[in-house]
């Protein structure tokens, strides 16, 4: 088996599948409703956390391929795949068709294509440190900003673009696309997911980044 089979296939045990159905019979309760912006900026913690795994794989010589794998894996599934096509799909033609924020969109829509390709070649180098640090640095490095930008001037000033009526209807719109790609806890199993993969690098530890 090639390297990069082996660390997608190690990706695969670390991580279970995203689709998995509730529990039978489970008791389904109401979920409290979260807005458009909360739920962007808490998706921007999952993959907070995901870059801190990144760095964390680059400082241990010897960090299991199969972590680098899970992650990057968890990046193109929930933040590349839904994350960023609900930007692209439901913000920035808004602000586009307003003609507001038109060249931050227009940078955000540009990085998101650069975090494909940073992606595609993390997986493609199969663990192998001298083919992935690079574009693990580009990576790190462009979605700090990036994300730091959208927190604070993107997703408040689309509050106020929408409307309150419009806005509260797209929180129920976001939610029901998450739903349908993750199943009901689709933003939960991500945090498990970033979680476990914190623990096979000895990072979950929150107490271990306090300063003495």
């Amino acid at each position: 088996m090639s390297t990069r089979r082996r660390l997608l296939a190690g990706a695969a045990l670390l991580l279970p599948a995203m689709r998995v159905p509730a529990a039978a019979n489970k008791k389904q309760e109401k979920e409290e409703e979260v807005a458009p912006g909360e739920d962007l900026m808490r998706e921007h913690g999952v993959l907070n956390r995901a870059l801190l795994v990144y760095e964390a794989w680059l400082l241990r010589d010897g960090a299991p391929a199969q972590v680098l794998g899970g992650t990057a894996d968890l990046i193109r599934r929930f933040i590349e795949g839904y994350h960023e096509k609900t930007e692209e799909e439901e913000l920035f033609p808004r602000f586009e068709k307003a003609g507001k924020l038109v060249d931050l969109t227009r940078v955000l829509r540009a990085q998101h294509e650069a975090g494909r390709r940073l992606t595609s070649q993390i997986l493609a180098g199969g663990g192998d440190r001298a083919k992935v640090e690079a574009p693990i640095r580009a990576f790190i490095r462009m979605y700090r900003p990036h994300e730091a930008r959208e927190d604070t001037v993107l997703f408040p000033a689309f509050q106020k673009l929408v409307g309150h009526k419009e806005y509260d209807r797209l929180g129920e719109k976001f939610e029901e696309r998450e739903h349908k790609l993750f199943g009901e806890d689709g933003f939960d199993m991500a945090v498990r997911q970033v979680a476990q993969l914190e623990a096979a690098l000895g990072i979950a530890d929150l107490a271990q980044f306090t300063p003495g």
